[in-house]
């Protein structure tokens, strides 16, 4: 079950970072103006491809990690209203109030 108060797990990445690292390796793939045969063109490829599939799955991995966590918090959500019926009754009816006084303002 995942804690709200949890530290950021490991696995996690920021995309700034990962732009930014993508960002690197092709700026130097690109600025290498070297023959396609040449050594360090095919290493700098290399680099880069491997960059590339890097990013895609930190990023599937944190869009997963999100996904899981916003399952959590319905179920949580759920889990309160079945078991306080009333109160659900009641922050509905509030929102229904609140919503019902801004409509007969118009």
């Amino acid at each position: 079950m995942v804690n709200p108060t949890d530290p950021i797990q490991p696995h996690e990445t920021h995309a700034d970072d990962d732009v930014q690292l993508l960002s690197d390796t092709l700026e130097e793939v690109l600025a290498y103006s070297g023959d396609k045969a040449d050594q360090k063109y095919v290493e700098l490829k290399t680099r880069a491809e491997a960059a590339l599939d890097e990013v895609k799955k930190r990023i599937s991995r944190a869009s997963d990690n999100y996904y899981y966590r916003a399952r959590q918090a319905v179920y949580r959500a759920d889990e309160y209203v079945q078991e306080n019926p009333w109160h659900g009754v009641g922050i509905g009816a509030s929102v229904g109030l609140v919503f019902g006084l801004l409509l007969a303002r118009r």
